[in-house]
């Protein structure tokens, strides 16, 4: 019996601190601050000799995203994914600005793709990872065009 009350009052201040919510950050990506360029820019950092990435084929690409965040010298926020990829160019299969980014490409080639917001995932984001109005930036290597 005299657990009782002790009891209670825990249950009571758990309850009261999980209503507040704690003051934490709910924006997706925790401390993420929202950016994006201007327009979209291609820097080739290695350009390839292979064939070259045309509407029609199908690409095989390793790359790397990042949010874009102004404030960082290369503009690379908070890495979000990387990963091996395929996809055939021309049919609206990625972001316009995913896809804008590999056309042009020859296998062998590296580029970095900054990305506005309205050739990303826009006002809508794509949660929980990539706030809306967030500008991307894609590392890419062009591995393949078939």
């Amino acid at each position: 019996m005299k657990l009782k009350f002790p009891l209670i009052a825990a249950f009571v201040a758990v309850l009261t601190l999980t209503a507040c919510g704690g003051g934490g950050d709910d924006s997706p990506g925790g401390n993420t601050s929202v950016s994006s360029p201007a327009t979209l820019t291609k820097t080739d950092n290695t350009v390839g000799t292979g064939a070259e990435a045309v509407s029609g084929k199908t690409v095989n690409v390793t790359y790397t995203l990042w949010l874009y965040d102004a404030a960082k010298a290369d503009h690379k926020g908070a890495q979000m994914e990387t990963g091996p990829f395929s996809f055939k160019l021309g049919t609206n299969a990625v972001i316009p600005g995913f896809e804008q980014g590999v056309t042009g490409m020859k296998v062998g080639g590296k580029r970095t793709v900054e990305v506005p917001s309205s050739l990303g995932y826009g006002v809508a984001g794509s949660p929980p990872k990539i706030p809306g109005n967030s500008g991307l930036v894609f590392e890419i290597v062009l591995n393949s065009v078939q």
